[in-house]
């Protein structure tokens, strides 16, 4: 098999499909995200959430059952119907992400979408060139991250304003190193899959950043969002 540099030239395409595809199908996903959203805040989806809680535990089920398939049986699924499903989690989450419309200015959040935009750019670009093995920060993200999601359920019923700065401080923390760490797991499994199985890894590791993404923004808009009040 040709060499250049000690690199083979499959394994160094392959890796080049499956990233491209993985920003391609997340782009597009962030994308509809966006569409939905506002157009679901316009268009008064918002007050038809609130009045009807059973839609917003709906769209939260929704998102969850998704993330699990697409986890569980991708590999058994068709490369289209596993995009399918990751741009149907797109369309949700736009709809449960209506309420940050009511909550903050819409130069804030373009604003905080650009700085989320380059810092995760950044950490994605170190994540992909750096040769440092991520895997032990990565396990300890992974733990940190649950730590998160129960202080985060914790606060809920403590409503404590210090304790859900120091939450936010650590989101955005954490979802910065999983984005290096993340980047380079796909690199590392686009390196080592069959070329039959890039369509299915680009999904996975589109849905993977994407996440990073939108929890990273989430966070950032706590520190850079202008109330509407």
């Amino acid at each position: 098999m040709p060499q250049y540099g000690g690199v083979d030239y499959a394994v160094g395409s392959r890796v080049s499909t499956v990233m491209k595809g993985v920003y391609l199908h997340m782009t597009f996903g962030l994308l509809i995200t966006a569409v939905v959203a506002l157009l679901g805040f316009s268009q008064g989806f918002l007050s038809f959430m609130f009045t009807h809680q059973f839609v917003f535990w709906g769209l939260f089920i929704a998102e969850i059952a998704i993330v699990l398939l697409l986890s569980a049986r991708i590999t058994k699924m068709q490369s289209t119907t596993a995009a399918a499903l990751f741009y149907l989690f797109a369309i949700i989450n736009g709809l449960a992400l209506c309420p940050i419309f009511a909550i903050y200015t819409g130069a804030s959040i373009a604003k905080t979408f650009f700085i989320c935009a380059g810092t995760f750019g950044a950490m994605s670009i170190y994540g992909y060139t750096t040769k440092s093995d991520l895997s032990k920060l990565g396990s300890l993200l992974i733990m940190a991250l649950f730590g998160l999601i129960i202080c985060s359920i914790i606060n809920i019923f403590w409503a404590n304003s210090t304790f859900e700065w120091i939450i936010s401080f650590a989101g955005v923390a954490i979802f910065i190193g999983l984005t290096a760490w993340d980047t380079q797991q796909i690199k590392r499994m686009a390196e080592i899959m069959p070329a039959s199985s890039t369509g299915h890894l680009a999904t996975i590791g589109a849905l993977n950043l994407y996440l990073d993404f939108i929890n990273l923004f989430l966070y950032l808009l706590r520190f850079f969002g202008s109330s509407r009040d």
